[in-house]
């Protein structure tokens, strides 16, 4: 009987985790604030970010919302960057941009408090030759970011290299 129930969980388990619809389907989440910047910043700004993933189709894609407010400068850009808490990586994924040259069909930033949302597509991504993502592919993004290993950040004209950040969860 023990057998038999170990090998159903084992089963149940195993489909689960191989269609990978159950982890896709779950709301992704981020507590952005000015402490998690590496170094850490000085600011009572905080921010929220939650995606859901939907591999459904074939082609992934990610929708999102970010929101902030209270940043002590204006806002200038924001981005989803590959790397581990407490490190800081390259960008893999720009989510708005208020500079001269964003990439094309970059959102512009809304001032603080602002929310923007979007889709996330494989054409969004940048990508990061020194940390071997490669432009134009979703699936290395979508590991970092099942892995525990992107954060998003706001960048703002008092902290430019950004004011708040938060790992995605």
């Amino acid at each position: 009987m023990r057998r038999t129930a170990a090998v159903v969980i084992a089963v149940v388990a195993t489909l689960a985790l191989g269609s990978g619809v159950s982890a896709d389907r779950r709301t992704l989440r981020a507590r952005l604030a000015a402490d998690n910047e590496v170094p850490i910043v000085i600011s009572a700004a905080q921010g929220e970010f939650s995606a859901k993933i939907d591999n459904e189709g074939g082609a992934a894609t990610i929708t999102y919302e970010l929101s902030y407010e209270g940043l002590e400068g204006s806002v200038t850009q924001s981005h989803i960057h590959a790397a581990q808490p407490g490190v800081n990586g390259g960008i893999m994924i720009w989510l708005c941009s208020n500079l001269a040259s964003p990439p094309p069909g970059t959102q512009p930033c809304p001032p603080s408090p602002g929310t923007i949302t979007g889709t996330i597509t494989a054409a969004n991504v940048v990508g990061i030759p020194a940390q071997a993502i490669p432009a134009g592919d979703l699936s290395d993004p979508l590991e970092a970011i099942r892995t525990g290993n992107a954060y998003v950040n706001v960048h703002s004209t008092v902290s430019p290299g950004g004011e708040l950040r938060g790992q995605i969860k």
